[in-house]
């Protein structure tokens, strides 16, 4: 089995769709009413989700009747989203088949699958031509990529010059042994994290220009310890949410991500980025 298959089996779930929409009528929603707010639990699979995606992608400066693209897009949520905001077209792609079935099917309830489209791929050849995205962003994918100098390259070459990209990764922050399963990789060989100033380093040499960069720590921890008392509150976790696709793993994966961010192992950073 090849190192892609074995990243997308980790994510397989089985039966997604079929989850999510029986998980609808304890939100009182169904296929016809359920909305991008609904959904985002468990379509924007990272690390403080919908707050992340916003805070991202608000400096990112996108605009109406852009060509954005999603790399690693998962269920594509934060597609719609960026979709629905901006009122621009939004394009993913992610290895992962059934996140890409699922995401469709998603997009069709939402009324959003003529402003979306989702592609399965890999983002290291990507079905697309030169400088045709007028920007890009990615939401917690580098962790399953070693090869970061040929992505930064790959994503170079599909944007237009001068186009914003925008990424949130789980990133090293000093040597030690982590605890796994963590989401993203169940043992360490097929966990490919970097650290920051590998990124930096990566991305100068594929011609991109490094505008910020910012440390989410103190957000992750902050926003897992809500999510505890809210979980806590209510009895255990919301209908649809982060356990729907990890299921019973759930559990000991999200407590093994808090550990490793707590001992400053590994942190989720954002780095916002320009093409040249």
């Amino acid at each position: 089995m090849s190192y892609d298959e074995i990243v997308s089996d980790h994510y397989f779930h089985g039966d997604l769709i079929s989850a999510i929409e029986a998980a609808l009528p304890d939100l009182g929603k169904t296929t016809e009413n359920v909305t991008i707010e609904d959904l985002a639990p468990v379509d924007e699979f990272h690390v403080g989700g919908r707050l992340a995606t916003d805070n991202l992608i608000d400096q990112l400066n996108f605009s109406e009747e852009q060509h954005v693209l999603d790399v690693g897009c998962g269920l594509g949520g934060a597609s719609r989203y960026v979709a629905s905001r901006f009122k621009s077209h939004v394009t993913g792609i992610d290895l992962t088949p059934e996140y890409i079935e699922t995401g469709k099917i998603l997009s069709t309830w939402l009324g959003l699958d003529g402003d979306v489209t989702l592609e399965q791929g890999s983002a290291l050849s990507m079905p697309f031509q030169d400088n045709m995205f007028d920007g890009a962003y990615m939401l917690h994918v580098g962790m399953n990529i070693d090869d970061k100098a040929s992505l930064f390259a790959e994503i170079h070459r599909v944007l237009k010059p001068g186009a914003y990209f925008g990424i949130y990764d789980i990133m090293r922050q000093k040597e030690g042994e982590l605890l796994y399963p963590v989401p993203w990789a169940t043992k360490n060989s097929i966990s490919k994290l970097s650290s920051p100033e590998q990124y930096k380093k990566e991305l100068d040499d594929a011609d991109f220009k490094i505008f910020d960069e910012h440390n989410r720590r103190d957000f992750a921890l902050d926003f897992f310890k809500q999510l505890r008392v809210k979980t806590e509150a209510n009895g255990g976790p919301p209908p649809l949410s982060l356990h729907t696709l990890m299921q019973e793993s759930a559990p000991e994966k999200i407590k093994n991500l808090i550990i490793n961010i707590t001992e400053n192992l590994i942190s989720p950073v954002e780095i916002i980025a320009q093409k040249t």
